[in-house]
């Protein structure tokens, strides 16, 4: 049995952390042989302690094999200290009337301490995934707190995408989800996104010779993935967290697989015509656990440039909005 690795997440008590952290003690995330500590901060108020204090009795009362031991806590020192990963699902949700430009501004405050306390006191080894909204730009705005972390360790969430993607393009095809590969999120995790059809396979044959209705794809797909979170908010009452925290874990454990190749939202660097100073959801490979690179030099057509460009245009937008924060 490995050393266990300890393993902060944020808003733990919240509807996303609640699915998501029996996950990660069962070992779907890091996998059947790596022990883990739980790191779970939430916010200084009684309810949400108190809620806190339920999900870690419930935790214990799993008897999980691989859970070597839980820290529960609202201070963020103590959740980030010595972490290798740092989940941070824990943001502040749009509310009724709430302009995207508040929203950035009230999260960015958030991400900004949590930037820099997870750069002074987390593993030299530290890796960071933001889920909280807006994810690419919130992990931007961390990472530019970092000094002694690189931008290459915080990455964001664009794979719920990716999986909302692959469903709706089987459903299509009326074949299972295995079938689906190559298929990747370019831009923002908004309903700018692009699920860029064109490079995917079904059964190893391109996917528009396997689905002709280009129609349907460049204009159904395309809207279903980048509103769905809205649909489900709709349909159930509440925010899509089961989803959003399987999604997590299929975000992690394939950056520390080698050769999973998977969307990540990442510093882009300049890639397919992105802004070198955004975090974009870009097609990687993953080299080493923990490490990636993006793939290069996929072909794109002019649909493809045009859905980038209109995403990348958002991302440097939010930018531009929290440049002082930056």
């Amino acid at each position: 049995m490995n050393k266990p690795i300890r393993v902060a997440v944020t808003g733990a008590a919240g509807q996303i952390g609640y699915a998501l952290l029996f996950r990660i003690a069962s070992g779907q995330m890091f996998g059947p042989n790596q022990p883990v500590i739980l790191q779970l901060l939430e916010v200084p108020v009684e309810k949400a302690m108190k809620a806190l204090e339920g999900v870690c009795m419930e935790l214990d009362d799993c008897a999980f094999p691989l859970l070597a031991g839980i820290i529960q806590t609202s201070k963020p020192e103590e959740a980030f200290g010595d972490a290798n990963w740092c989940c941070l699902v824990g943001a502040k949700p749009r509310g009724p009337g709430m302009e995207r430009a508040d929203l950035l501004k009230d999260n960015g405050k958030i991400f900004i301490e949590q930037g820099r306390i997870i750069d002074r006191v987390a593993a030299h080894d530290c890796r960071v995934a933001v889920v909280g909204n807006p994810a690419n730009t919130n992990a931007m705005i961390a990472a530019s707190q970092a000094k002694r972390l690189p931008p290459d360790r915080f990455t964001a969430m664009v794979r719920l995408d990716q999986n909302r993607a692959v469903t709706q393009i089987a459903k299509k095809a009326n074949v299972p989800v295995t079938a689906i590969t190559d298929l990747f999120i370019f831009g923002n995790h908004s309903p700018t996104m692009f699920s860029a059809f064109h490079l995917a396979k079904i059964n190893g044959k391109p996917l528009t010779q396997v689905i002709g209705h280009h129609e349907w794809l460049k204009g159904e797909l395309q809207e279903t993935v980048g509103k769905r979170g809205a649909a489900i908010i709709a349909a159930r009452g509440a925010s899509s967290a089961a989803s959003a925290a399987n999604a997590l874990v299929d975000h992690v454990r394939d950056l520390m697989t080698p050769g999973a190749i998977h969307s990540v939202a990442v510093k882009s660097n300049g890639e397919y015509g992105f802004d070198p100073d955004v975090w974009a959801g870009l097609p990687v490979k993953t080299v080493a656990p923990g490490q990636y690179e993006v793939i290069k030099g996929l072909p794109m057509d002019d649909f493809a440039r045009q859905k980038i460009a209109a995403t990348n245009k958002e991302l440097v937008e939010e930018r531009n909005t929290v440049k002082d924060m930056l």
